[in-house]
């Protein structure tokens, strides 16, 4: 897990040099087949809002050694840090046998932030010799309350101990059987612990699900045929993204950028990096981004892993004008270099919260930045640049049980060379949905009484950045909210002479009198209350006085205003 070690020399590889062409598409295909049915699995079965309407959640392949195979085309946060997980479990508790299943949710031991608990069960084979490991299958989600402070276990925090339930590698299932006393410990700090029980319960049929497919392929192609694409598509996957980076021409960029503030009074926070490319390989170094701080905005090292490799492969993408295979180590052509107890690499017990969520977004934005320096005509602008983290939770009148609301909610995309930026979607590190309104009114003590795209809020450019979105909800119990969010002092920037996006608003409505929210701030809410986030704009691209007289993100018809009273 040591993420500044120096990767061992490679000897480069033409992209084509793989044997049967053919049948690494079509395991690929197989491979990633398995990993969004595991997704459907956990989704069909899960209780709670934020995973089976949000999709807040990840399901992984890893190959015998802990290395990915296929990820689901879920959550780029969740899945570039998985793989920390699986070392993390497979360092403390050594083999994992059949019918073993871990837990773990330590943001220090491969974790993101406490309210993601991934699970992780071992595939053996049955063979003459006995069984045979073949792999893991990983579920990770995103649970609406772990514990903590506040409710939705996304509080203001000083350190990790506040913001909930601290899950080192452990044994949730072993051969079979289920520890009962870690099941009711985890379930008795947790404000919601039915759902949290059912939504494990789907966690663990995505395993199943998982598992039963793998060993299908294994039934019709054999165990040699799959363990052999295995390592052939994490090969593949490797050369792609090396070369790729052969397409960056060579130089050192750097690029700075800062998160508002930590909730707690230090303000610009800033991030730095240097990317050194030269030939197949990067060296991206942190180094002067500030130490870690008081507020949860500190980021681990899995978090700043999984954004780098989010940028990295999505430029190789772009670059080679292929689709990457999503296994492979990604990283391998990378030295990755992140100081000790900073905000890109904290240590215990700095409180983590809003690293996966804010911070995140940060590092891709300064991570295009600097790329945008090497390619200046095939970077995007900066899209919203937070995921506006909303967290409300009391006790529902309708049922006098207790109640953790968490969502993120959409904004602008950037735009780019080709085009305008998308208006009120999820962006980078965040790949998930807004709630539907029915579903949201049904699950909570809410009435949503406004909810439409900011218009104009894109950046002018040649391209038009994405509209922020407008969220609107009357509480209809007494709650504590908690929101965590960035771009409320300055919107994301734009590229090529694109103008920024404009900044996002946090507003308290309490007897028609609106009241303007900090970035980060936890308060008592009344029943009544209208909590309206208004989440930024996308940066434009280009001249604004070269723009298109065609349709752009912002002239596109207005949608009927949802509004209740």
């Amino acid at each position: 897990m040591n993420l500044n070690r120096k990767p061992p020399p490679r000897q480069p590889a033409s992209v084509g040099s793989d044997p049967d062409p053919i049948a690494l598409e079509v395991f690929r295909h197989l491979f990633t087949a398995l990993t969004e049915e595991m997704g459907a699995a956990l989704r069909r079965a899960s209780y709670s809002p934020n995973i089976k309407e949000r999709r807040d959640y990840s399901c992984a392949l890893f190959d015998a050694g802990g290395t990915p195979v296929a990820l689901g085309d879920h959550m780029p946060v969740h899945l570039g840090a998985m793989p920390m997980s699986v070392q993390a479990a497979l360092e403390t508790l050594g083999v994992l046998g059949p019918g073993d299943v871990a837990m773990v949710n330590d943001p220090f031991q491969g974790g993101t932030h406490l309210p993601d608990i991934t699970l992780l069960a071992p595939v053996h084979a049955t063979t003459a010799d006995g069984p045979e490991l073949l792999g893991f299958v990983a579920a990770r989600a995103h649970h609406s309350d772990v514990g903590g402070v506040s409710p939705g276990s996304m509080p203001l925090a000083r350190e990790i101990v506040q913001e909930g339930l601290r899950i080192p590698p452990v044994r949730l299932y072993r051969a079979g059987q289920r520890n009962e006393d870690l099941w009711r410990t985890v379930l008795s700090n947790v404000r919601t612990p039915l759902e949290r029980a059912g939504d494990l319960d789907a966690q663990l049929a995505a395993l199943h699900a998982g598992r039963t497919r793998l060993l299908e392929m294994v039934e019709r192609r054999g165990l040699a045929s799959v363990r052999e694409a295995m390592r052939n598509l994490i090969a593949y996957a490797d050369r792609l993204v090396s070369a790729g980076l052969a397409l960056v021409p060579d130089g050192r960029f750097t690029a700075v950028d800062t998160m508002e503030d930590d909730g707690f009074g230090t303000s610009d926070i800033p991030i730095r990096v240097t990317v050194t490319v030269a030939g197949e390989r990067a060296t991206v170094d942190f180094t002067g981004s500030s130490p870690q701080v008081q507020g949860g905005v500190n980021a681990v090292a899995a978090i700043t892993g999984s954004a780098t490799r989010y940028v990295i492969r999505c430029l190789a993408e772009d670059l080679l004008a292929v689709e990457i295979p999503a296994g492979g180590g990604s990283l391998q052509a990378v030295e990755l270099v992140l100081p000790e107890g900073s905000v890109v690499n904290a240590r215990p017990p700095a409180s983590v919260a809003a690293g996966n969520v804010e911070t995140s977004q940060r590092i891709t934005d300064v991570l295009l930045s600097a790329f945008r320096q090497a390619l200046p005509h095939r970077m995007p602008a900066l899209s919203q640049g937070t995921m506006n983290n909303t967290t409300a939770g009391g006790v529902d009148p309708r049922s006098g049980e207790p109640f953790a609301y968490y969502e993120t909610v959409g904004g602008g995309m950037g735009a780019g060379p080709s085009g305008p930026g998308l208006s009120g979607v999820h962006c980078h590190m965040s790949n998930s949905l807004n709630t539907p309104v029915e579903a949201l009114e049904h699950a909570y003590p809410f009435r949503v009484t406004e909810y439409s795209l900011r218009h104009g809020s894109g950046g002018r450019g040649r391209h038009a950045g994405g509209d922020g979105l407008r969220r609107d909800i009357q509480l209809l119990a007494d709650s504590t909210v908690t929101l965590l969010s960035e771009r409320r002092q300055r919107g994301p920037s734009g590229a090529g002479g694109g103008e920024p996006g404009a900044v996002g608003e946090n507003v308290l409505v309490r007897d028609g009198v609106e009241e303007k929210l900090p970035g980060k701030v936890t308060f008592q809410a009344r029943a009544g209350d209208v909590l309206s986030v208004r989440s930024p704009g996308g940066g434009g691209w280009g001249d604004p006085a070269e723009a298109s007289h065609g349709p752009t993100s912002s002239d596109l018809p207005a949608q009927p205003r949802l509004s209740t009273t």
